[in-house]
């Protein structure tokens, strides 16, 4: 069977991390080999520049050019390499998130994100994408509970605000990748939720892989 690319993303403290696990169980649990990785990161390259980004100041076109070059080494020893084994990928975080925070939280240009985007992903895009979406009032609740905040954790409600707005902007120009999941629930209403949504989604997608 071909890949299945799936990935999470949210604003900061929208509680996506929390899921991670239990979709990788679920879909090893449908006879699924997994493969769990995360942006930026995901390689030992990738790796390096994300404790970069999440920690060193810098000018926003350069936190941009890092964030690709590190998807760009994620993309060909990882993601690429995985889908065409057959597995499914669960990635925290992908492109989408360069457009919400890059793109909306800092004002960087979307038409240049595409560039970079068509040159580093040659057409790959993910199969779904679950967006966990929550009041940015309780991410951020949430978010002054939790470890030391990076960078990107410490920026004010108006940056959190464009953030959240930009995804949503994803979503609606594009419905049918997306499945907006509302991340102030109760836990377990979520996890059924999510547990409903994949199961439907990979039994299709294995039904359209074996299909003449």
């Amino acid at each position: 069977m071909k890949g299945f690319f799936i990935t999470l993303e949210g604003v900061d403290g929208a509680g996506k991390s929390s899921h991670i696990g239990h979709l990788r169980d679920l879909c090893e649990s449908l006879g699924h080999d997994v493969v769990m990785t995360r942006e930026p990161g995901g390689t030992p390259v990738s790796e390096v520049l994300r404790t970069m980004l999440l920690t060193e100041s810098m000018h926003m076109e350069t936190e941009t050019l890092l964030m690709f070059a590190a998807r760009q080494e994620h993309i060909l020893s990882v993601i690429r390499p995985a889908l065409r084994a057959g597995k499914v990928v669960i990635s925290d975080r992908f492109t989408d998130a360069t457009y919400a925070y890059q793109g909306g939280g800092r004002h960087f240009p979307a038409a240049r994100i595409r560039v970079l985007e068509d040159w580093v992903q040659q057409q790959l895009q993910p199969d779904l994408t679950l967006l966990f979406d929550v009041p940015l009032e309780v991410a951020r609740e949430r978010l002054l509970k939790s470890r030391e905040q990076d960078r990107f954790e410490r920026e004010d409600s108006e940056f959190f605000e464009r953030v959240r707005n930009a995804y949503h902007a994803r979503v609606n120009a594009e419905p049918s990748r997306f499945y907006v999941v509302d991340s102030s629930r109760p836990k377990a209403d979520i996890t059924q939720q999510l547990q409903d949504k994949l199961t439907a989604v990979l039994a299709q997608h294995a039904a359209q892989d074996q299909s003449p």
